[in-house]
């Protein structure tokens, strides 16, 4: 288990953040869209921060609408 409270999940556009914080939502998990942090990404862009304790709940709930990610990483 990781030391941290938060992973961000990185889509590969904006569109895609909007449509899995609507789906996150929806599943009733907690998500925040926010800035790439510029530790993980030099790209402009957004991803969805979620608690670490979400995580396969998350994978599970974005696969199953095909909500397209590229990778959760720990915060």
């Amino acid at each position: 288990m990781s030391g941290s409270a938060y992973a961000v999940v990185l889509v590969p556009s904006s569109s895609h953040a909007i449509r899995g914080e609507h789906v996150l939502n929806m599943a009733g998990i907690a998500s925040k869209l926010i800035p790439v942090p510029r530790t993980i990404s030099s790209e402009c862009g957004v991803c969805l921060r979620i608690a670490h304790h979400d995580r396969e709940a998350v994978e599970k709930a974005l696969n199953e609408a095909r909500v397209l990610i590229h990778r959760i990483v720990d915060l």
